[in-house]
């Protein structure tokens, strides 16, 4: 029997990448499956046909949906919602093109962690639900853990805004504090919908995680029911889920590579903040300081946080005027060892022997990234659950300094307080020099982990391949 699986991405970047990782690593894993994605277009973006999406291939596909109703006016929830119809109208279609085949079946859809209103449709159809959680399975147990506080207790987290309590998380060794905790979760308005979607997340058949046994021992023995877990589906640790495609514009790809390929070795501290890592004018004074009193040789992804009004969660914009508000004589005075850029090639950049470390606003992808190419990391968060990502790197598993784990910059977030260029400038250089033969050592050791991992017999290989199966068995 032939099996098709449809995935529903979050319309991100970083969410639409990895699930095309994931949807072509299943597909090559297993000649019985075929895997379709829906693609959402951003809700900040008019054409959802750009380069980032690869052409469809034989057993794995797209299908894009038109742009509809992108009104700022939309929280990401209400957006994400107001597309269910075009989605419902796309597995329709599907389930009717499967349906004629008589060797196939539609074993089910695969929803990101964003996206579980779209569970309905699942339910609709009456096919088996899974969650693409394309963070750490270290927070998927904290959101679990928040839900049961909530239901079992009458604890609401969102009470704890503000205070110093450390509490104990099934899926984490060390007491976590509640200032580490994302926003949504703060935020007595979203706790709500922090609650349910774990609930929902208890539904489905099963949850796939980018992340790796090995570095998450605590957590995957939680979710194996050794602690007494049993009210969880089954969880599949099948990272890391990387996408090496580099895609933008080749022309500076080549010149950030050629100046990189002119550092020594290990010399140049990376910094870069994601899809939505732009700052502030007196914040990008404060890194531009750190930077030079670092003394280290740097490439720096630099953009403005948006200046659209009512929109603290639009995509970063360019500056245009670097001269006027960087420190004066900045850029002469550091025109030999440092680069400044707006999009950075981030794999590229990563895998390149000059880099010596990166910090990083701990997106878990770039996370990934960085322990795959081995590169040390200075930890600044600043939405999402990045907070959380900053202390299990930098507390649980010592793999990245921190320069400020607690920091936050969100659409739940008023003027941010600005972090000092001492503090930027102390998380460089103990990525860079004081901690760094400790730190290296552990980071390398986890590079190892996760190359073996994904290798034929490797505990991602083996979640993978345990996954496929349980999509069969749930169909028959």
């Amino acid at each position: 029997m032939k099996i098709e699986l449809v995935f529903i991405p979050s319309p991100g970047v970083g969410h639409i990448r990895a699930t095309t990782a994931l949807a072509k690593l299943l597909v090559d894993s297993d000649d019985r499956l075929s895997v379709t994605l829906i693609v959402i277009p951003s809700q900040f973006s008019g054409d959802a046909s750009s380069s980032l999406y690869a052409k469809s291939e034989d057993r794995f596909r797209y299908i894009l949906l038109p742009a509809g109703d992108q009104s700022t006016e939309h929280t990401f929830v209400s957006y994400i919602d107001s597309r269910k119809p075009q989605v419902t109208d796309a597995v329709s279609e599907l389930a009717r093109d499967v349906s004629t085949r008589s060797d196939s079946r539609l074993a089910g859809i695969v929803v990101d962690m964003f996206c579980t209103s779209m569970i309905d449709i699942a339910d609709d159809f009456n096919f088996p639900a899974y969650i693409f959680y394309t963070s750490n399975a270290s927070y998927l147990g904290l959101q679990f853990h928040v839900q049961s506080l909530y239901d079992e207790k009458k604890l609401d987290v969102s009470e704890l805004k503000d205070s110093d309590v450390k509490f104990d998380v099934p899926t984490l060794s060390q007491p976590f504090p509640a200032k580490c905790l994302p926003s949504v979760m703060l935020d007595s308005k979203w706790f709500p919908y922090v609650v349910g979607r774990a609930r929902s997340f208890r539904e489905t058949k099963g949850i796939l995680v980018n992340s790796v046994a090995e570095m998450e021992p605590q957590a995957l023995k939680f979710f194996s029911g050794e602690n007494g877990n049993t009210n969880t589906p089954p969880v599949y640790a099948v990272g890391p889920i990387i996408d090496f495609e580099t895609s933008g514009d080749d022309e500076k790809r080549k010149e950030i590579l050629r100046w990189l390929k002119e550092q020594p070795k290990k010399s140049v501290v990376f910094l870069c903040f994601g899809s939505m890592g732009g700052f502030s004018e007196e914040q990008s004074r404060e890194i531009a300081v750190a930077i030079e009193r670092s003394g280290h040789r740097f490439l720096w992804s630099l953009r403005r946080a948006s200046l659209v009004e009512n929109m603290t969660n639009a995509p970063p914009e360019e500056f245009t005027n670097l001269e006027d508000i960087l420190p004066k004589g900045f850029l002469d005075r550091t025109v030999e060892i440092g680069k400044i850029i707006s999009w950075a090639p981030q794999v590229d950049v990563l895998k390149s022997p000059a880099i010596g470390a990166f910090v990083t606003h701990c997106g878990w992808n770039s996370i990934l990234e960085s322990l795959w190419f081995g590169v040390p990391m200075a930890a600044w968060p600043i939405y999402a659950e990045q907070q959380f990502n900053a202390f299990h790197m930098v507390e649980e598993l010592g793999l990245a300094a921190e320069v400020r784990k607690e920091y936050r910059r969100d659409f739940l977030v008023g003027e941010p307080e600005i972090v000092t260029a001492e503090e930027i400038e102390r998380g460089i250089k103990c990525a860079m020099v004081q901690d760094r033969r400790k730190m290296r050592k552990r980071v390398m050791e986890m590079k190892d982990k996760l190359h073996v991992a994904l290798v034929d017999g490797g505990s991602s290989n083996c979640a993978l391949k345990k996954f496929v199966q349980d999509v069969v068995d749930n169909v028959q």
